[in-house]
């Protein structure tokens, strides 16, 4: 379990007095400037506690755990203070999210205690971090794995995009990873209810007439409806209401929405399925990018940009090899859609092979029913 403690104080005296009291019962680090302090987060594990003086020069305590929190938000912070008046406390709970503030000079056995405290704090939250991990977003998974069975064509989207919407958001400084890859798998469960007809349509980049459209983009609000009581997924629902909207000035179909009023998650979902469903229509990357670039008002231009430097080198480190069907694994990248011996697409190039869709070729190999090489993108050291 991680039980690294970030003390932070500019009075070398009382850091050197803070070594002394807990070397024996924590983690230690110290560090007398909080802007290095704050670059630390950038170079090794995240610290569990971190516990900072109030009156610092340059960066005050409460701006400092600020930081702190859009750093490592799962970090405990605790402010230590001479200054304890009551706007002092107001401003340290609302803008650095603190879980205790101790009042100088603070005794060894309060200081001890409240470390302790911080530390079960974080274990609490880092389990259920965890727990979301390994039981909500894998009960997720498996729902979009069997979802693929019946529509592989709509909801193979998510394992094709996942990767690239996290690197676009990374850009923009959104490292929840968790739930930026759960809204991506989650960004067409509310197609159940469309006609699959209509589906097949949009999908193959076939015209719609302007009541398939309408059908078609009302899809993200029944995502909405479907997700919107479900615990953890609230943030997620919203961002998915938002998926088609456009940043600028909606279409006909569309109601107004702000542009502040639109996620960024949001915009990202809507650049990147557009670009798929260009490419769909045959179009190659840098087309497609040209393309939607030059359609005003419908989308974030700076995460357009983000999306064109990621496919300049989305490819980069990565061959194209040949296997044998038999050989195929969940977590392979595939490299040209798979189709079966009449020409039918069974699995999209760029999908990701999960252990539904593994079952589901050995059974088209069971009938000699499906192509016996199959091409996946691999390592060049892989």
């Amino acid at each position: 379990m991680n039980n690294k403690i970030l003390l932070v104080d500019d009075d070398e005296n009382i850091l050197s007095s803070y070594k002394r009291t807990l070397r024996t019962k924590f983690n230690v680090t110290t560090s007398s400037d909080p802007v290095e302090a704050l670059k630390l987060f950038t170079k090794s594990e995240p610290f569990a506690v971190v516990l900072s003086d109030f009156k610092m020069p340059g960066i005050d305590g409460n701006t400092f755990l600020a930081e702190v929190k859009k750093y490592s938000p799962n970090t405990v912070r605790i402010m230590l203070t001479g200054y304890a008046d009551t706007d002092t406390a107001i401003t340290a709970v609302n803008k650095g999210s603190i879980f205790r503030l101790l009042t100088k000079p603070c005794q060894n056995d309060v200081l001890v205690d409240a470390l302790s405290d911080a530390l079960n704090q974080y274990a609490l939250i880092t389990a259920e971090k965890e727990l979301l991990q390994k039981t909500l977003k894998g009960s997720i998974k498996l729902l979009m794995d069997i979802l693929s069975v019946f529509n592989p064509k709509a909801f193979s989207q998510a394992s094709r995009l996942t990767n690239l919407t996290k690197n676009i958001a990374h850009r923009f400084g959104l490292n929840n990873t968790w739930e930026i890859e759960t809204m991506v798998l989650l960004a067409k469960i509310g197609c159940v209810a469309i006609p699959s007809d209509i589906l097949e349509k949009r999908l193959n980049g076939e015209f719609l007439t302007p009541e398939e459209e309408t059908l078609y983009l009302s899809h993200p609000q029944i995502g909405k409806s479907l997700l919107a009581n479900i615990p953890r997924l609230e943030n997620i629902s919203n961002i998915i209401s938002y998926q088609l909207v456009p940043f600028g000035e909606p279409s006909k179909n569309q109601t107004r929405a702000q542009a502040d009023e639109i996620p960024i998650e949001s915009r990202i979902l809507k650049v990147l399925d557009d670009y798929d469903y260009f490419l769909r229509t045959g179009l190659d990357e840098k087309t497609a990018i040209q393309k939607m670039k030059e359609k005003t008002g419908e989308y974030d231009t700076n995460i357009l940009v983000a999306l064109d430097a990621e496919i300049a080198g989305i490819y980069t480190g990565l061959r194209i090899v040949t296997i044998d069907i038999e050989e195929i694994d969940a977590g392979m990248v595939i490299a040209e859609a798979i189709k079966d011996k009449v020409g039918h697409t069974l699995i999209s190039k760029g999908s990701e092979i999960s252990f539904v869709l593994k079952a589901r070729l050995q059974s088209y190999m069971k009938m000699n029913n499906v192509e016996k090489k199959v091409k996946i993108f691999r390592a060049w050291n892989g």
